[in-house]
């Protein structure tokens, strides 16, 4: 738990004082997404499946505390640093470099016990991480054609 705490204090601070690339609907838009995504994935992956959780097996309010102030400050970093206008590989690069940061957060996560495998395998996370970080520059883009289509940046 005592990991937890810390990972919220030092996530929120650096996604609240980095400067920001990404107006405030981006940010709100992305972090809900990013929200719901996990939402979704853990209904079925951990709730439904079994295949890892937080904590304890079922729903406890501590999973809350990762969901919200992991997940959205993180989001809010990865895209706000994201190198739109660059080319094909330093997005590449970049995309590796947080995949590769996930997976070892991962790792403290379940050394700390407030993460647990029940049938997941670090491998599935290996070929999921890239995938969930695509998607989310996806919905980005979206987001952005969007308020463009509309006139609102």
């Amino acid at each position: 738990m005592i990991f937890l705490v810390l990972s919220v204090i030092v996530f929120c601070s650096v996604a609240i004082f980095v400067p920001k690339r990404i107006s405030g609907i981006e940010i709100l838009t992305t972090t809900l997404f990013a929200l719901y995504l996990e939402a979704l994935t853990n209904v079925f992956l951990d709730l439904k499946y079994h295949l890892y959780g937080y904590f304890t097996k079922g729903v406890n309010w501590e999973t809350l505390l990762y969901a919200i102030f992991i997940y959205g400050p993180v989001s809010v970093v990865f895209l706000n640093y994201f190198p739109y206008k660059n080319k094909f590989l330093s997005k590449t690069i970049y995309i590796g470099a947080w995949s590769i940061f996930a997976y070892i957060y991962e790792i403290l996560f379940l050394w700390s016990g407030t993460f647990y495998y029940h049938g997941w395998k670090f491998w599935y996370s290996v070929i999921i991480y890239p995938i969930l970080y695509i998607i989310l520059i996806a919905f980005h883009k979206y987001v952005k054609y969007l308020l463009r289509k509309y006139r609102q940046i």
